[in-house]
């Protein structure tokens, strides 16, 4: 059972989402909160498995409470809002640097058309962040200033590549479902890669993802079998209990072996097989999360020719993995997660 907090100064709004939500059996909403301020007295009596959250509430918004749970109690906060994100980019923007892991617009009415497609994504995605781990993030989210970046990160400029671009291998885990959404809807349905990619997820979730990412994207996006031949314009993410790994013949591989780092599926042995099959052919792009996984395979593919892009890290929900990744001395640019489709198509050479 994962349990829910519902925060809304609506009654009409808390009830709907309820309504919503216990009308899957797996889900139980154990409190409701009218603003941020009653919800942190929630979050810290309940301890809620996800949180629901509004953004517009008197006494505080929605935008402080996330700081201030994330800072105290961690917990995957999906923000549910009745707010115009096309037109306000900003709350989305800031919900997930503060820490939401995925936002979702209200419609207007039940009577909306696009109510029941709301409903049925506000389950699918509290169901899926219900696995997502965090940590606590500092209660200063005052944005420093930038440091510039290690003397092992080249400039794109210096950098010298020949080979056409036949693959893109990307490691996530906390926070990553949430960036990869971001990353995967921004790339356009023409996009002439597969898309090879490792998340750390409860087990059982992963199916659930691959429909979340698939539904959102111009892309196909899929669990990975073991054989299967990679296609363009397709996104592969591994099974749960897997590594991935592709070969020279364009085929996935599936492995029961060892974890690695603790992890299977593991991101360092996809980037292992990326660089041996792959080489300067390749990018590779680590996003959120803890740990170090994934950095040495991400060495691997630079030392293989490999093109190699990391998340940044204010929009990062952990910079563990980029950052050991950087320090390693693995990674070529630093993106901002908003940037990272554009520069994915802006480095692939197709000619």
């Amino acid at each position: 059972m994962i349990r829910v907090l519902v925060v809304d100064d609506s009654a009409v709004l808390r009830q709907s989402t309820k309504f919503i939500l216990e009308s899957d059996p797996d889900l139980k909403v154990i409190g409701e909160a009218v603003n941020g301020i009653d919800a942190l007295e929630l979050v810290d009596r309940l301890r809620p498995d996800v949180i629901t959250m509004d953004i517009r509430m008197p006494k505080m918004d929605g935008l402080e409470a996330i700081r201030q749970i994330m800072a105290a109690r961690p917990a995957p906060i999906v923000v549910v809002t009745s707010i115009d994100l096309d037109r306000d980019l900003g709350v989305t923007s800031q919900a997930t640097k503060l820490g939401a892991v995925s936002v979702l617009r209200r419609p207007e009415s039940v009577a909306s058309p696009g109510y029941r497609t709301f409903a049925s994504s506000l389950i699918q995605q509290v169901k899926l962040m219900s696995s997502v781990k965090l940590v606590h993030r500092p209660l200063d989210t005052r944005s420093p200033q930038a440091a510039p970046p290690p003397g092992n990160i080249a400039p794109l400029g210096t950098l010298t590549r020949t080979a056409k671009t036949e693959i893109v291998a990307i490691g996530s885990s906390t926070g990553g479902p949430a960036a990869l959404h971001k990353l995967l809807t921004g790339l356009p349905g023409s996009f002439p890669l597969p898309i090879v990619m490792v998340q750390h997820i409860s087990f059982g979730f992963v199916k659930g993802l691959a429909d979340w990412l698939n539904d959102a994207c111009q892309i196909r996006v899929k669990v990975a079998e073991q054989g299967e031949r990679l296609q363009g314009g397709t996104a592969y993410i591994a099974p749960d209990d897997c590594h991935l790994m592709v070969d020279r013949f364009n085929k996935i591989t599936l492995s029961t072996g060892e974890p690695v780092g603790g992890f299977r599926p593991s991101v360092t042995p996809l980037f292992q097989s990326t660089a041996h099959s792959y080489g300067a052919a390749a990018i590779g792009v680590i996003l959120t999360g803890m740990g170090s996984d994934g950095a040495t395979g991400m060495l691997a593919m630079k030392q293989a020719g490999a093109l190699n892009l990391a998340q940044d890290e204010s929009s990062c929900v952990v910079f563990g993995m980029p950052k050991e990744a950087i320090a390693l001395g693995a990674v070529h640019h630093v993106v901002p997660l908003d940037k990272m489709a554009a520069m994915i198509q802006s480095c692939m050479i197709t000619a």
